[in-house]
């Protein structure tokens, strides 16, 4: 007999037929006549109810039926006696695949804490929590490439090894074949990477941009969903050394372009999630119910989970530049009484608490900031033809064709611009950030030969997926995350 997934035995209601089902024993109990079973396979949040009478199964085989045990049990499909299931299993055989020594095994029927749970982070997939979160990553996933091939984009793989930096910051993992305590040196002293594998310095990539945009100027709209590295020792809840970028690349689209395409983006993923997810989002949304009744009431959420999706895919998100959003910050009652930890001004980058101020307290909407301070941003953004200007005159500095997409709880989410496409602008910029141009002469050439306006964005999956399921730490929306002085499973 071939056997069933647990959520399309609960879907069936084929009550009275013989059915097999596999998986392994969240929990077993028994009573004064019967003995139940809770099995869960991994298909759905929810356990199926296994039934027996006492004294049906052999001992030797009851022994073994014990949290975490992977067993096949065979029996009829009958209406549930019990709440909380409409079907159960009337156990006619039980076999064993694998039994688990329950002094041994550390997920017990009880809840653990999710710093318990990263130090096993191969059996964590097994709870409730991180299995629901496994679900919504695949489903987001599977959003993501739909979306795509649906509105015309082409998936392009980028190189995972690279001699480039797109973002500029250093902070990159070295790939070399060479002896680490004997490599081979240059007449001044230094590593000669010429000896190397690829014969020059090489890295594993922070970002896939700089490729894509040579692939969105000859197929119009590309995007790539790969692993992308960053060697930066912070070790706190919004960082991973290693984790998925979402990063479009479109030919002919210029900034306003690329914000309708991020808005219109990120809520069909997030709707996709919330139809297909219903079961594993109602669990996280009461599992974060009940961790907030642990908090102090300031440091309270004001939305739930599912509340918090609602929001941003019921609002048209607000947007404003940069400039106006400093005015705004500048003029703020936690400004004026000194309550944002950061100080806010022209030209410095905004801080989470600014983002989520703008989004949470004053507009009560997601929000799209744009045409930032040009010294903040990297350099292949397009430069605005004339510098910021506010309400009441008063000029600032340069700015570019920027746009950072923020959202209720967690600030930035999505980052992008308009990007250089005059070579001489583009080549000054480098030079201005310490750049050499025939670094990266590939992609000059792009500027050089049928230069054309184009847009782009990047997102971080890991945070998409933070997001959606409430986790307040990206190292448990991923299933074996990378971070300094963690690389164990």
């Amino acid at each position: 007999m071939s056997y069933l997934p647990v959520q399309q035995l609960l879907k069936s209601g084929s009550v009275g037929t013989d059915v097999t089902v596999k998986g392994w024993v969240r929990t077993k109990r028994e009573s004064k006549n019967a003995i139940f079973i809770a099995l869960n396979d991994g298909s759905t949040i929810n356990n199926i109810q296994a039934v027996a009478e006492a004294g049906q199964l052999p001992d030797d085989v009851l022994k073994l039926i014990t949290t975490g045990a992977c067993v096949a049990i065979t029996g009829q499909l009958v209406e549930s006696q019990g709440a909380g299931q409409s079907v159960e299993i009337k156990i006619s055989n039980v076999h064993i695949y694998g039994p688990a020594d329950p002094d041994k095994y550390p997920l017990q029927p009880k809840r653990h804490s999710l710093e318990f749970l990263r130090e096993i982070a191969h059996l964590r997939p097994r709870t409730n929590t991180f299995s629901a979160i496994l679900r919504i990553r695949h489903a987001l996933a599977f959003a993501v490439h739909t979306y795509f091939n649906d509105n015309g984009f082409f998936y392009l793989n980028t190189p995972i090894i690279t001699a480039s930096d797109a973002e500029g910051a250093g902070e990159m993992f070295r790939v070399t074949t060479l002896d680490a305590t004997k490599p081979p040196l240059s007449e001044d002293g230094k590593v000669d990477y010429s000896q190397d594998f690829f014969g020059r310095e090489t890295n594993l990539t922070v970002s896939g941009q700089l490729e894509g945009e040579l692939g969105a100027l000859a197929l119009g709209k590309i995007y790539t969903f790969g692993p992308t590295f960053r060697a930066e020792n912070s070790n706190t809840t919004r960082h991973l050394a290693e984790f998925w970028m979402i990063e479009p690349e479109m030919a002919f689209h210029e900034l306003l372009d690329n914000m309708n395409l991020a808005e219109d983006f990120v809520k069909t993923v997030i709707r996709y999630a919330l139809q297909h997810c219903e079961d594993d989002l109602a669990f996280l949304d009461n599992r974060l119910q009940e961790e907030e009744k642990t908090k102090k009431k300031e440091e309270q959420s004001a939305m739930g989970l599912l509340e918090k999706l609602q929001f941003v895919i019921s609002n048209e998100f607000e947007r404003l530049t940069y400039t106006e959003a400093v005015e705004i910050l500048v003029n703020s009652k936690p400004a004026k009484k000194g309550q944002f930890q950061y100080e806010v001004s022209w030209g410095v980058d905004l801080q989470s608490e600014h983002e989520r101020y703008l989004v949470e307290k004053h507009f009560k909407k997601p929000v799209i900031l744009t045409n930032y301070p040009r010294d903040i941003k990297a350099f292949y953004m397009k430069q605005d033809d004339a510098p910021a200007t506010n309400a009441r005159g008063q000029v600032f500095g340069e700015t570019v064709r920027a746009m950072d997409v923020l959202f209720p709880g967690i600030g930035e989410i999505i980052g992008g611009s308009q990007r250089e496409d005059d070579l001489d602008k583009l080549t000054a910029r480098m030079q201005e950030v310490g750049i050499e141009p025939d670094a990266i002469w590939w992609y000059l050439d792009t500027r050089r030969f049928g230069s054309a306006p184009h847009a782009g964005f990047g997102l971080g999956f890991e945070r998409l997926v933070q997001f959606v399921t409430g986790m307040g730490n990206i190292r448990d929306v991923i299933p074996f995350p990378r971070a300094p002085k963690q690389a164990e499973f």
